[in-house]
């Protein structure tokens, strides 16, 4: 008997999505490299003395030392890791972790090693990523490593700007892949290590409580309360892990001082466009119009668009807003998710649920990043491959909070950069997604009125005997939208400039908050009608 031929298709289905996954890593460090001589942000000297004093000075002295105004203020496990990194590059350079010598030390050694850390440390993203869809089929598989792994916005973040995101957001997506497999407890023990590595992404410590009491809890008195002091137990440990030194040394106030720097006011220099936008927009319109009626309306010593970060809470007639009333708003925006995550805990939602969480913390938090949308956003990737309405959700939400993000990146030569990024970015959602669902999206004919509705719903045409398609289609309102962001950015970058010349210099980046807060608000509302609609 002859040999079978072995065809093409065939050799192409035999590799593994693990080598598949590993090129789509190698793509974008390739790309990573590339920007190595981009600009850094602060972020770059507050990692670099991060590393040297961790380095430099003993555990004791870690959340008390000022040498540099960048002090640490991130959780312990964060600060081991910097302490880690510092002994490869003491190796490098040892101006590095210089203390006083190292202050603003930018030479090519430390600029490459540092590059470097951040693309090693995306391994945690790839591990996440390739947990959360070893099980999908090839063309979804491929449709989210190319959404999270190709991300626009952890290019422009973390190896332009200079942060370590995805390696962050690699321990959250580790932690849903747990808890999606219904192994709970190993679920809630990554994201008690994810706490300790940033306090931040505790916005999402209420649903994983409320879901996890429930689902791996909840049964029984005994079952129930062994299980709580396992789990009890457990995040005890990490928590002890990170915190008990300094808790040994009677740091833990100094530590918690330094991790919740409350005085630093109610926004960013820049805005992140959340709620608070139409609040502090809300408030100059009243003043300026009680001014004009002739009342006695005080102007702040202080202004939101001065690129403060101090107490910049200067209300003129709206109440002032404490951290309390933000964590209240946020818990209230909450409550329908932890209320469905209590009524039926299903491991099929949770990436849902926690991304609505994090899209709550962003809006209604406090002094808030712009860069936050990353908690949301990646997630929301991995649920974008689900069905036509996430999809079409998200396309909308990638591009709104990519292009919330390009202030970051301020100076000429950096322009071409992000705008190339999110337009690939944004060919490869439509052609991803097209893919996805538009072939062979095709319902049986059916006469009835209901499917002129949906057709109508998703953009295709339909009638009595005609076949009615539910593909990826944007709906006119997204796409009137999406234009309105190309106008946002022509004023900005030519018209301003043009008939305005310095005159009300904050207004591009004032107009970029405010639409894209409307962009956000929008999807907000929609996750919300999608948790509180799902069974």
């Amino acid at each position: 008997m002859g040999k079978e031929k072995i065809s093409f298709k065939e050799v192409h289905h035999s590799h593994s999505p693990k080598t598949t996954l590993w090129w789509f890593f190698l793509v974008a460090t390739c790309i990573k490299v590339l920007l190595f001589p981009a600009y850094r942000s602060t972020d770059f000297e507050v990692h670099r003395n991060w590393l040297a004093l961790t380095h430099s000075l003993p555990l004791s002295q870690w959340y008390f030392d000022e040498t540099s105004p960048w002090t640490l203020d991130y959780p312990p496990f964060f600060a081991y890791y910097e302490r880690f990194l510092s002994i490869f590059a003491h190796l490098i350079d040892p101006q590095i972790v210089h203390l006083q010598e190292g202050l603003n030390y930018s030479s090519n050694k430390v600029v490459y090693f540092q590059r470097v850390t951040v693309i090693l440390s995306d391994l945690s993203l790839l591990y996440g990523v390739y947990r959360l869809t070893r099980n999908l089929d090839s063309k979804k598989q491929k449709l989210i490593w190319s959404l999270i792994i190709w991300s626009p916005m952890l290019f422009i973040v973390d190896h332009v700007h200079f942060q370590y995101n995805g390696f962050l957001i690699g321990i959250l997506l580790i932690s849903l892949s747990y808890l999606e497999e219904g192994r709970d407890l190993l679920g809630g023990c990554i994201f008690a290590v994810l706490l300790c590595f940033k306090h931040l992404f505790a916005v999402a410590a209420p649903v994983y409580f409320i879901y996890l009491l429930r689902h791996y809890v909840w049964g029984g008195m005994i079952r129930g309360f062994s299980r709580l002091l396992i789990m009890g137990g457990v995040v005890t440990a990490v928590f002890a892990s990170a915190f008990g030194p300094f808790f040994h040394l009677g740091q833990i106030q100094q530590v918690i001082r330094r991790l919740f720097p409350f005085g630093r006011g109610l926004c960013h220099a820049y805005w992140a466009p959340n709620f608070w936008v139409f609040y502090i927009m809300a408030d100059k319109g009243l003043a300026f119009i009680l001014r004009k009626l002739g009342f006695n309306i005080q102007m702040p010593a202080a202004s939101f668009t001065a690129g403060l970060v101090g107490d910049s809470s200067p209300f003129s007639v709206l109440p002032k807003i404490t951290p309390s009333v933000t964590f209240i708003m946020v818990l209230l925006a909450l409550s329908p998710c932890l209320f469905k995550a209590w009524k039926n805990p299903k491991p099929q939602m949770i990436i849902r649920w926690i991304a609505y969480a994090y899209t709550c913390g962003f809006l209604f938090g406090w002094h808030v990043h712009e860069k936050a949308s990353l908690h949301f956003v990646i997630p929301l990737a991995v649920v974008a491959a689900q069905a036509p309405e996430d999809a079409r959700h998200y396309f909308l939400l990638s591009i709104v909070s990519c292009y919330s993000i390009f202030p970051l990146l301020f100076e000429a030569q950096e322009y071409p950069i992000k705008v190339l990024l999110l337009l690939l970015h944004s060919i490869l959602m439509w052609l991803g997604f097209s893919a996805q669902f538009n072939a062979g999206a095709e319902t049986a004919r059916t006469p009835s009125t209901n499917s002129k509705k949906k057709a109508d719903e998703f953009g295709s045409e339909g009638s009595s005997g005609e076949t009615v398609k539910k593909g990826f289609v944007i709906g006119w309102s997204e796409r009137i939208y999406l234009i309105g962001l190309v106008v946002v950015e022509i004023w900005g970058q030519i018209l301003h400039p043009l008939i305005l010349g310095d005159k009300f210099a904050f207004a591009p980046l004032m107009l970029i908050s405010i639409y894209c807060a409307f962009g956000i608000m929008y999807s907000w509302i929609w996750q919300l009608i999608s948790i509180v609609k799902s069974l």
